[in-house]
């Protein structure tokens, strides 16, 4: 069983930051790549940024700078810098993990709010 366990959400007012955390539970686990989704109400979840195990990184075009993905693979774990958060960041955000021999998982999703 794998686990991606979110934390780092919340309330901010724009222009604020916030850093999201993922750690990825398990035995075994060696992923190729994690990243951050979001889904705002009615809208489909789109891809925010990821990360290879190598370092690699790809961000949406809509971060501008703002946000920075990283990882510490001996904890199986991705992090997401948020900052000059604006109110259309508003969403629940979602770790991904593509893992080795096991494929691809989810977390629960955190919820950020920024307020106008």
């Amino acid at each position: 069983q794998v686990q991606l366990v979110e934390s780092g959400g919340g309330l901010v007012q724009a222009g604020g930051s916030l850093r999201l955390s993922c750690a990825a539970s398990g035995t075994r686990i060696s992923f190729k790549s994690m990243g951050w989704y979001r889904q705002a109400p009615g809208k489909q979840r789109e891809l925010v940024a990821r990360i290879t195990s190598g370092g690699s990184t790809n961000y949406a075009d809509f971060v501008k700078g703002r946000f920075t993905i990283s990882r510490e693979n001996a904890k199986n774990t991705v992090n997401l810098q948020m900052n000059s958060l604006q109110p259309e960041d508003t969403a629940v955000y979602y770790c991904n993990a593509d893992i080795t021999f096991r494929g691809t998982f989810w977390g629960q999703g955190t919820q950020v709010i920024v307020s106008s």
